[in-house]
């Protein structure tokens, strides 16, 4: 089929067929899931508009990779690097906990995986496309200058040529080898928490029981129980609050008071961030239901939870995740969000 053959039908169907990946790129180099959505659906815009100029000398696939980066890279252009809290300010002890927000594009946010990580057959590609969305390496690639970041991700994440790549952003071969040395150069140097998170896809039996002790843990409100699960050095974050806790006891010593309001809360499963992660829903005393309250997004490492991470600005999230917005008091689970 030629440029000049094609409908409107094959055309919006050949660019939907790449609106995934293309999602799940313009997100590693955001860092926000809706900043990524806005640059795909520019970048849909910008090909339709010059599909006419599109004269085939490389792939449809490549062509689009190019508008999406220039996209992307015109939005870095004012120098905002998403964050965790952790990377913001100290760790807070317990006695000293004050929530306290910042605004909402200070933060890494949290992406389902169905919107931004294709479906494929071979494990090992799965595999690293889930690695390459978890929070602790998103917030390694906000330390990146904008076009190391995009050449890190296009030759170690996407698995492209270094001649594709500088093909792709109008420059040598050598000067995109420069850029990869110096992007894993500064990785190495920065141990980002939660980078030894070691979750299996999908997750081995003693991963799945750890889940089923937090979920009853978290619904029942057993602190005890929940220590057991918790890595010593375990980190609690809450965006849009820059509050952070470490230590079993700074956790669920939050939980039982400023967090009190959340016993008897439910979870939902949910996948994002190539992570196991959960949907809360807290008691709603003005319905009898349940109301939306946070997406959690847990890591693991060696049969513990080391990460616990919640999203609490929830008009934004459920959304996003297709979760809805009241559970039914007598409903104690919903399906798996999207």
């Amino acid at each position: 089929m030629t440029n000049g053959t094609a409908t409107p039908a094959d055309l919006d169907a050949r660019l939907e067929a790449h609106r995934t990946e293309l999602t799940g790129y313009c997100y590693r180099m955001l860092g926000s899931s809706f900043e990524a959505e806005d640059a795909v659906q520019d970048t849909m815009v910008r090909a339709w508009r010059s599909y006419d100029k599109f004269e085939g000398r490389s792939s449809l696939r490549s062509w689009l990779y190019r508008i999406a980066t220039n996209v992307c890279l015109d939005m870095l252009t004012a120098g905002n690097k998403r964050a965790r809290p952790m990377d913001l300010t100290e760790s807070t002890p317990l006695a000293q906990a004050a929530l306290s927000p910042r605004p909402d594009n200070t933060w890494l946010e949290p992406m389902p995986d169905a919107r931004v990580l294709p479906m494929t057959a071979d494990p090992a590609e799965a595999a690293i496309a889930k690695e390459s969305v978890r929070l602790a390496f998103m917030a390694a690639l906000q330390k990146l200058p904008a076009k190391q970041r995009a050449v890190l991700i296009l030759r170690e994440v996407l698995a492209w040529k270094a001649s594709e790549v500088a093909e792709l952003l109008g420059t040598s071969v050598a000067s995109v080898n420069s850029a990869l040395q110096r992007a894993r150069a500064t990785l190495a140097e920065r141990q980002e928490p939660g980078a030894e998170a070691a979750v299996s896809d999908p997750l081995d039996a003693d991963q799945q029981k750890l889940l089923d002790r937090y979920v009853a843990a978290f619904e029942g409100y057993d602190m005890t129980a929940l220590t057991a699960l918790l890595h010593e050095d375990a980190v609690m974050t809450m965006p849009p609050f820059d509050l952070w806790l470490t230590g079993v006891s700074d956790i669920t010593g939050f939980m039982t008071t400023l967090g009190a309001p959340c016993a008897g809360s439910r979870l939902v499963p949910v996948q994002v961030n190539g992570l196991p992660g959960f949907a809360q829903y807290k008691p709603d005393p003005e319905t009898g239901g349940f109301t939306p309250w946070a997406v959690q997004v847990l890591e693991i490492s060696d049969g513990r939870i080391t990460g616990f991470h919640c999203f609490l600005d929830t008009k934004r999230w459920f959304p996003l995740f297709d979760l809805p917005l009241h559970l039914e008091a007598e409903t104690d689970q919903v399906q798996e969000g999207v």
